[in-house]
């Protein structure tokens, strides 16, 4: 194959240097190859984002260039970058690996595109060619499940540590999870130079015998083989097992053959097992349920019920910290603890057939047993990996995606509901909120029955409004968990300079709270309240940029479109503005220099345009001058008072006015009593009570053509007259032009840091935010059914019914294109009596309790990529909290659960009696 170079044609296999131009068609032209034929089975090949950063700025790669596997660098780009030297893998290998290996092993917790990239093979062998070096680090791309046809590519494969029985040697070996059982007996017999006859493999997981390895056809993973875990390699004689001499103690063997144990056990409630068979269950069940082997002999012995830990098996505490939340929820421990065996549902396409239910079931019985020690829960991640396959493998997850998903999926295990009735979902048109909440629940729970729903499903009242037609759309869902927005991750600040369009008070910049997703409007609201607006104006918002200004008209365009560098202002003008004649005022001065022996006068524009509106009855050169000056008279040089020195100081390198911005601790709009009154009337000025005389001249929207002003001349009316200001040395000095120049932008993070670093939230405030009424997204517009379009509606959630058991998430995780972030900041939440009653919608005359106790919280400490889950759980009946970190469990006091790593928050609702008071 051949690409078109500028020498002519290049072949894909040609190894000979090439300009970095050739180098990157040559490039993207084998990923885009490799992409369209991407397979299960194929090579991958690790290489060092350090290198593939410099590399891809050596060649020019633009972002909007990379394909998939060319995943872009964030390192800023450099001028005239150097060719990179030779590729470098090696600080991406674990210490002891063995570099010349086919398989070297990677340090654990590598983040894809900070720390590495991955190329398809036939890039990797074109990079190779061309600057040599290594490592080589090949994967393997494997499919997601069985039924999956979503591949990924195997970063961390499965590391075995075989242990041959014969001489009790060891030896480590790199396996895909979905590698079979019988390429495990080839790798060692080819290893080893042994016959598969000649041996069998035991799993060995905690240095404890297990069953054999005798399903050939099994991945590994479905073996419940877990990553660094041990196999022992065992001899045969004549199809027996048998270890000749010593076995790993050093004590001697007989030849025996080996029979699997036998298991009798009854757990309460539920049915009696013995060898995996039970007249209750499938086979196929129990043989995942009677996963005695689970249970750790190294921990540390537990005497109390619900105090035993989970062992880590390699990136696993998000898991871990999942499940300790969830099997300390009262009505899950009475209803697993029961014979739940009636309500498993095979048949619900949008289950499990039952098995995430019945493994789940095992495992919390497990921990609820008396006297255990810290329970390994290999056989119930292997099934979530079955299931769930973006939780498999050994990378750390989000323990709220891992809980989302158990939820639903015990749900539809066990869906009491078997066959679902098909329901058309309705507008409210017009019906009272009551009926139409009563009728949409109980369409949900015809077809959505479990003990998942009658505990932990709540209501929402949405609404969606028009922005066109202010069509308005109700509708009632169920929620299972609330994901609460902290207010910082929802919202954002902006910073605006207010002019006064009469010339009434100086310029003020005032810094609002505005919705990230917001629009022009949202900001214009928010602006209004900050700086007082009155029932008679309206503000008219502009971009400031070459002294220039371009008005925001359009409600509805996107804040997000302005950036925190960038530089707004906002006119007070009349209320009917739009139908008077505006008059923008522009300024230019000129500056004079001397080039060969000429006198050359430059003209330049400075400062901020001002912006008034002229009278109906303003036609004259003398009304338009009137009304300049009128704008002006704020700027003539004042002796201001000590209190408004202060507030025109220019503190943090905002100008003269920074002190004015009004902000309140929560970082809502302050009212408007909390602002420094600036206006003219406060402040003695020393200058004339005239203007003087500036020259004034009419110009155009490119400000080239001039036409000077006199008192009587005439106008016809237009909609927008522009005038520009010529400012000579000595007008300049009368005026402190420093309001018109020292403008603060958007949002400097600079002056901001110190705040955001010490503001904390509480569970309120996050709960407000959420229930804040907001703009659609730009990609999550709405079906308007009276335009027939789609419209950036304004959505409003609200509560409308809350469950017996409440799952709050913290949004603690932003992601976008080019960023992400972990906000640790602390959010204060009560951890008894949560009163929830103001914000719930349905005021029907049921007796209820909106009152809620926490019991249960799962933590993430450290940041993205990496970190670390632990939860805190209370045991009820002993009123104690316990930090379960993986298999360690260690008592806590009340006082300490409260931290910033505080991640998903669970509460119990208290209930009330006949009396309508809450019981303890």
């Amino acid at each position: 194959m051949t690409i078109p170079t500028s020498g002519g044609l290049l072949s894909l296999e040609s190894c000979l240097p090439c300009t970095p131009e050739e180098e990157r068609e040559t490039i993207m032209e084998l990923t885009r190859e490799a992409e369209a034929n991407m397979k299960e089975g194929d090579s991958v090949y690790v290489i060092s984002a350090r290198w593939w950063g410099n590399w891809q700025r050596y060649v020019g790669f633009e972002e909007t260039e990379l394909p998939h596997f060319c995943n872009h660098s964030n390192n800023g780009a450099l001028k005239n970058p150097s060719r990179p030297g030779q590729i470098n893998n090696k600080e991406l290998i674990s210490d002891g690996s063995n570099e010349g290996g086919d398989k070297p092993t990677l340090h654990m917790n590598l983040q894809e595109g900070k720390d590495y990239h991955l190329v398809h093979q036939r890039v990797w062998k074109k990079l190779q060619e061309w600057y040599k070096g290594g490592p080589e680090i090949p994967r393997k791309v494997i499919s997601e499940s069985i039924n999956s046809r979503s591949l990924r590519v195997e970063v961390y494969p499965l590391v075995l540590r075989l242990i041959d029985a014969r001489d009790n040697s060891q030896r480590s070996l790199i396996m895909s999870r979905k590698a079979s059982v019988r390429e495990l007996y080839n790798e060692v017999c080819m290893l080893l130079k042994l016959e598969q006859a000649q041996v069998s493999i035991r799993d060995y997981f905690n240095e404890e015998k297990h069953e054999l390895l005798e399903n050939y056809d099994q991945t590994l993973e479905e073996a419940k083989m877990q990553m660094n875990q041990q196999i022992l390699l065992e001899p045969k004689v004549n199809g027996l097992l048998h270890t000749s001499g010593m076995d790993l103690a050093g004590n001697a063997m007989a030849l025996v053959p080996f029979e699997p144990s036998r298991l009798s056990t009854t757990i309460a409630g539920g049915p009696s097992f013995s060898n995996g068979f039970s007249a209750g269950f499938g086979s196929k069940f129990l043989r995942d349920m009677e996963d005695s082997d689970d249970i750790l002999s190294n921990g540390t012995k537990v005497d109390g019920r619900g105090l035993t830990g989970l062992q880590n098996l390699g990136n696993t505490c998000f898991m871990n910290s999942a499940i300790q939340c969830l099997v300390h929820t009262p009505p899950l421990v009475e209803y697993f603890l029961q014979d739940y065996t009636g309500e498993i549902n095979t048949k619900n396409p949008l289950g499990m057939q039952g098995e995430l239910a019945l493994s789940f079931g095992d495992l919390l019985r497990k921990l609820w047993s008396s006297g255990r020690t810290s329970v390994a829960p290999r056989a119930f991640k292997t099934k979530l990996a079955r299931f769930a396959p973006q939780f498999s493998g050994y990378n750390q997850h989000d323990s709220q995606e891992l809980l989302a998903f158990l939820l639903d999926g015990l749900h539809e295990d066990l869906n009491r509901v078997k066959n679902k009735p098909y329901i058309e979902v309705k507008d409210s048109d017009g019906h009272l909120d009551e009926e139409v909440a009563h009728e949409c629940w109980q369409n949900h729970k015809a077809r959505n029955d479990s003990i998942i729903v009658d505990v932990c499903q709540g209501q929402y009242k949405s609404t969606l409004v028009c922005p066109h037609c202010s069509k308005v759309s109700v509708t009632f869902d169920p929620f299972m968990y609330l994901s609460l927005p902290l207010p910082s991750t929802f919202t954002r600040s902006m910073t605006i300079t207010v002019f006064s369009g009469d010339g009434s008070a100086l310029p003020m910049p005032f810094t609002v709270t505005v919705p990230k997703n917001g629009c022009c409007r949202d900001l214009v609201r928010a602006l209004s309240i900050a700086c007082c607006l009155g029932s008679s104006e309206a503000l008219l918002v502009a971009e400031v940029f070459d002294h220039r200004i371009r008005y925001l008209e359009n409600p509805f365009e996107a804040l997000s479109n302005i950036k925190d560098d960038e530089h707004f202002v906002a006119y007070r003008l009349p209320a009917n503005h739009e139908k008077l004649v505006k008059l923008e005022i522009v300024h230019f001065k000129a500056e004079s220099f001397i080039s060969e022996s000429q006198h050359i006068l430059h003209r330049q524009l400075i400062g901020v345009p001002l912006v008034t509106c002229l009278d109906k009855d303003a036609k004259t050169g003398s009304d338009i001058r009137a009304s300049v000056a009128a704008v002006l008279k704020p700027l003539l040089r004042k002796k201001a008072s000590p209190t408004n020195r202060d507030a025109m100081s220019k503190d943090n390198g905002y100008g003269p006015r920074l002190d004015a911005i009004v902000l309140t601790e929560n970082g809502d709009n302050a009212p408007c009593s909390s602002g420094r009154n600036l206006s003219i009337s406060n402040m003695d000025v020393d200058g004339p009570e005239e203007i003087a005389p500036l020259q004034i001249s009419l110009t155009d929207d490119r400000f080239i053509r001039r036409t000077p002003i006199n008192n009587d001349d005439s106008f016809l009316p237009e909609s927008c007259r522009r005038v520009a200001l010529e400012w000579s040395d000595s007008e300049f000095n009368l005026y402190d032009f420093s309001f018109l120049e020292d403008l603060p932008e958007i949002f400097k993070s600079v002056f901001m840091s110190k705040k955001t670093r010490q503001e904390a939230f509480t569970l309120f405030s996050c709960l407000e935010t959420f229930m804040k009424e907001e703009p659609l997204g730009p990609d999550d517009m709405w079906y308007c059914p009276s335009c027939k379009v789609h419209r950036q509606a304004t959505k409003k959630l609200d509560l409308w019914r809350l469950p017996e058991i409440l799952v709050v998430h913290l949004k603690r995780f932003s992601y976008s294109r080019f960023l992400k972030n972990k906000l640790d900041t602390f959010v204060n939440f009560p951890v008894h009596n949560l009163d929830l009653s103001k914000y719930v919608m349905n005021k029907s005359s049921i007796q209820q309790s909106y009152v809620y106790e926490l019991y249960a919280v799962s933590n993430h400490y450290g940041g993205l990529g990496g970190g670390h889950y632990t939860a805190y759980a209370k045991l009820i009946e002993e009123d104690s909290w316990y930090h379960f970190d993986d298999s360690h469990v260690s008592p806590v006091s009340e006082d300490s659960i409260k931290t910033s790593a505080a991640y998903v928050l669970f509460y119990r609702r208290k209930e009330i009696d006949s009396s309508n008071n809450l019981l303890e």
